[in-house]
């Protein structure tokens, strides 16, 4: 009886055991749910977007527009919540019960003193002690930015300049060297490059993120090679967008607007863009995100008929004074320019006269349609394992209208690029590959389509003699020489198809159908047009990279190192890659299959390894870096990097710095084959002159002019023309172009940065000098047909424009340029929340050791301001930002065109209204609120002003 009861009495102890095990489990099993509300300590109102985290987990979180949140985790009670919230500190919250809705109230902080940066050294560090100048844009600033999107925000940084090629196509810029197509600028999204890799124009906000979906920007102004490679020489733009697991929700944006207003260049237009974000935590492990936008609109339009070829020049008519110039060549005309010209020789008053004569050509605004479009889309599947670890695919699409300006000007029509990306993440391992795949779809080049309008009304040759013969009967009847010349023009031009008219869109588009921009059979009488414009070019890259983190194996300093490669893969089109394994007549003839033959690919990999070590108690920060980079074309370059950062104590910071940069010939610098009318554009590459001779025969086309003008005018004293030309041979300059090498910067920059009064004001002051070596650019030769340069049958060929084959080449500068420039920017928190930010900038070529034979194309102001003043909440949930930009005027130089660029300055301003009931905010808006009309670079669009209504609404899941 008494084992029976024992035995009884043991069963029921396993029994209550086995069930406060189970029950213990089910506990440990079962999903909670935590609520509470995060306020201001100073307003008592509650903050949105607090991230609350249950520690040791990856179980987050994040506050709505009022404060609230709802947290659910399966961490056992207690445990402790992390609440972080940039602009407040820190807090720990320890649950001990599920019994009651908590409440905590979080401290504003210092911000600068611990906002924290990646891409200066990709290892997260305060921005304060980065070891080279960077500026930081968070949402904060985005959201309360007078820009009328989030990227044009990129226009009142410190040191920055943002041109607009089109109201979809934004280029930004630093420290100089500019250009609406900018190789030495890198643009980052989510660690991925968006530059394009055949049209060479950087699509960060085209295929990048969209208004909802991103979180932050940051700025390195200046040389990055040492980390990052390739195209970083100027300056890296990384654009970082929301985490699915910290950023759930659905988010809707409506923007609608016009531009145009002035009915100047267009009649009033409206401007609509729309997006949607979706983003879900689909269990404790996996996340989605999906965003699309929409934006459609009218363009700015460039037309702007300064001449840069007037009579003054010895390429126009200098010795007559004529009202108008028949040698024209107009910023935003096309058809007009050098290769279009002609010489024409008549008798006027009793002597043998030469006139140069161009070509009418084609506006600009008649050969674009100024509609505009872009569509983005990307999707993104997450997965994050154990404490660290993060993988994910995203796959980005953008589709856009819009101009840019190469050596011309491109129309973009329904072009695309597509990015597959896969990543994973720890807290030491970062593996990420990527594939960019583009396509320009509808494309245009807007300067063969100028020229084979022309062409298919009259050749070259029978449009100067029609023109000719008119001319001089016209002289001869005794009509004044500026009539003359245009009743001449008038004649030649009768049967050209005219702007308008159904005849003239049906052979545009015609011609902009035909992937040849040849027009060898043009001119004939009734013929259909054999030349083209199309801009049918397909190409992808490959890139693979890793980098890992060997401190906790090193200790004694930090250490990071990692490596990359990058493969473009080319698909001939004919007109501006070829297959350089064919013969040189057969390189713009399609094969059997349609194809130009085989894909041109280009390569290069590097290594690089940063070292990182605190001295005297942290105050002290030492940062060196080497990467070494290669491509099979070039040597291996080596760029190395060595920072200082002395921090005697958290708010001051100064910093010294030198790096070197080398940067690899782009795909087009290297191996471009475009012929750009009459005047074939050409890489540098050995294997590009095959053939051809422009690197080793040929004159450059600066002496050529000299030549012609000394010519022409002995002809007209009444010498032979074989006889005024030998004597004056030894104007003509051998062009003798060097091998092509990759571009150099050594690049030495001081700077400090420093939080005052209590994080109340700021101060961020760098100053740079720039030695460039080797760098590249373009210059235009003539290649002689019928002998070596020098000879006399080389001479005699450049009389006559048939027997010289012209070039536009890559190739490097023999001088060497130093730029220099400084920057400052101050941020003061005034009172009742005022803000006030100001930056002067400053950069200036200083110098060149000898006379080059293309042109320096600086392109950047000396002087450049940004003012803006705001508050967030000047009354309850309104609040305001009115930003003031001048720049100084500047000379601005490229192959398309040159001149000046006017000082200019803008008055953006926008007022937020924050609904918190509804979870939406309404931002009205205005950019060149004024509408003072202006231009950024020659043959650039003229930007007037843009006003906005825009709609946010946000429902967190």
């Amino acid at each position: 009886m008494k084992h029976t009861s024992h035995e009884s009495i043991q069963k029921r102890l396993h029994f209550v055991l086995f069930t406060l095990l189970l029950t213990g489990f089910t506990q440990a099993q079962q999903l909670i749910e935590v609520t509470g509300t995060i306020k201001n300590t100073e307003s008592h109102k509650g903050i949105a977007d607090v991230r609350i985290n249950a520690e040791n987990s990856e179980d987050t979180t994040v506050t709505d527009g009022e404060g609230n949140f709802k947290l659910r985790t399966r961490v056992k009670i207690p445990f402790r919540i992390v609440i972080t919230k940039e602009g407040f500190t820190t807090q720990n919250f320890e649950i001990l019960s599920l019994s009651s809705k908590i409440a905590v109230e979080l401290n504003p902080q210092n911000t600068i003193i611990n906002e924290v940066v990646i891409s200066a050294s990709r290892t997260p560090e305060k921005v304060l002690r980065s070891p080279v100048a960077i500026e930081k844009i968070d949402i904060k600033t985005i959201r309360e930015s007078p820009a009328a999107s989030f990227y044009e925000t990129l226009e009142n940084v410190k040191g920055l300049q943002l041109l607009t090629s089109s109201l979809t196509l934004k280029v930004p810029n630093s420290r100089g060297f500019n250009s609406p197509n900018n190789f030495r600028f890198m643009q980052l999204v989510d660690g991925v490059d968006v530059q394009s890799a055949t049209l060479g124009v950087p699509l960060g906000n085209a295929i990048g993120p969209t208004e909802l979906d991103i979180q932050s920007m940051e700025i390195t102004p200046g040389a990055a090679s040492a980390l990052y490679g390739m195209n970083a020489v100027n300056g890296l733009a990384s654009l970082q967008t929301k985490d699915p697991f910290t950023s759930e929700g659905i988010s809707l944006y409506f923007k609608g607007g016009v531009n145009h207003v002035d009915h100047i260049s267009h009649t009033t237009a409206p401007l609509g863009e729309s997006a949607i974000r979706i983003a879900k935590v689909l269990d404790k492990n996996w996340a989605i995100k999906i965003n699309a936008s929409y934006l459609s609109g009218v363009d700015w339009i460039s037309d702007n008929h300064t001449d840069q070829n007037p009579n003054s020049l010895i390429t126009a008519n200098p010795q007559f004074s004529l009202p108008d110039n028949p040698a024209e060549d107009l910023w935003n005309k096309y058809g007009d320019e050098r290769n279009n010209r002609t010489t024409v020789k008549v008798n006027y008053n009793g002597k043998p006269t030469t006139f140069n004569v161009s070509r009418t050509g084609y506006y600009e605004k008649d050969l674009v349609n100024p509609e505009v479009k872009n569509i983005k889309f990307d999707a993104g599947l997450y997965y994050r394992f154990g404490d660290q670890w993060k993988t994910s695919y995203v796959y980005r699409y953008g589709l856009l209208d819009g101009t840019f300006q190469r050596g011309n000007k491109i129309r973009l029509q329904n072009a695309t690029v597509q990015n597959h990306k896969v990543e994973l993440a720890g807290k030491e391992l970062t593996f990420r590959a990527y594939m960019s795949i583009e396509n320009t779809g509808d494309s245009y080049n807007l300067k063969p389509l100028a020229d084979n309008l022309d062409l298919t009304n009259l050749s070259n040759s029978n449009w100067k003699n029609i023109f000719q013969n008119v001319l001089q009967e016209s002289l001869n009847n005794g009509i004044d020489l500026n009539a003359a010349l245009i009743a001449a023009r008038r004649e030649a031009d009768k049967n050209r198809v005219v702007p308008g008219t159904a005849a003239f869109e049906q052979l545009k588009n015609t011609i902009i159908g035909i992937n040849n921009w040849d027009s060898a059979n043009a001119g004939i009488a009734g013929a259909p047009p054999t030349g083209g414009a199309k801009l049918e070019q397909r190409s992808r890259f490959y890139q693979g990279e890793i980098t890992y983190d060997f401190t906790r194996w090193v200790k004694v300093f930090s250490l990071l190192a990692g490596a990359d490669y990058r493969l473009y893969s080319i698909t001939p089109d004919g007109n501006n890659f070829v297959d350089f394994e064919r013969p040189v007549n057969e390189r713009n003839i399609p094969l059997a299959d349609g194809t130009f033959g085989k894909n041109v690919m280009y390569r290069k990999y590097g290594v690089f390894v940063q070292l990182t070590k605190l001295f005297f108690e942290d105050k002290l920060k030492v940062n060196l870096a080497l990467r070494a980079d290669r491509n099979p074309e070039f040597e291996t370059k080596f760029n190395p990097r060595i920072s200082v950062v002395y921090s005697p104590v958290n708010q001051h910071n100064f910093r010294v710095s030198f790096q070197n940069g080398y940067r690899f010939p782009s795909l087009f610098e290297a191996l471009s084959f475009v012929n750009n009318g009459n005047v074939r554009r050409v890489g540098g590459l050995s294997k590009a002159n095959e053939g051809l001779g422009y690197l080793d025969n040929s004159y450059t086309l600066v002496s050529i002019d000299q030549f012609t003008a000394s010519v022409n005018k002995d002809i007209d004293a009444g010498e032979s023309p074989g006889q005024a030309a030998l004597k004056n041979k030894g104007l003509l300059v051998v062009a003798n172009l060097p091998k092509l090498q990759p571009e150099k910067v050594n690049s030495f920059e001081v700077g400090y940065k420093s939080s005052l009064l209590n994080g109340k004001l700021v101060i961020d002051w760098d100053f740079y000098y720039n030695v460039y070596e080797g760098f590249l650019g373009q210059v235009e030769v003539a290649v002689p047909k019928s002998g070596k340069v020098g000879s006399d049958n080389a001479v005699l060929d450049m009389l006559d424009r048939s027997k010289q084959d012209r070039y536009r080449v890559y190739t490097n500068s023999s001088s060497t340029y130093k730029s220099v420039g400084t920057a400052l920017g101050i941020r003061y928190n005034w009172i009742k929340n005022y803000t006030i930010n100001l930056n002067v900038s400053y950069n200036d070529l200083v110098s060149s050791n000898t006379s080059d034979l293309f042109i320096t194309a600086f392109n950047t102001p000396k002087w450049s301001v940004n003012v803006s003043v705001g508050n967030r909440e000047i009354i309850k949930n309104i609040g305001f930002t009115v930003a003031m930009r001048w720049q100084d005027r500047f000379l601005w130089e490229s192959p398309l065109a040159s001149g000046e660029v006017p000082a200019y300055y803008t008055i953006d301003a926008q007022a937020t209204w924050r609904i918190p009931e509804i979870k939406a905010s309404v931002k009205l808006g205005a950019t060149n609120l004024l509408n003072r009309r202006y231009f950024q670079y020659a043959a650039g669009p003229e930007i007037g002003g843009l006003y906005y209504l825009a709609f946010t609404y946000d429902l967190k899941l």
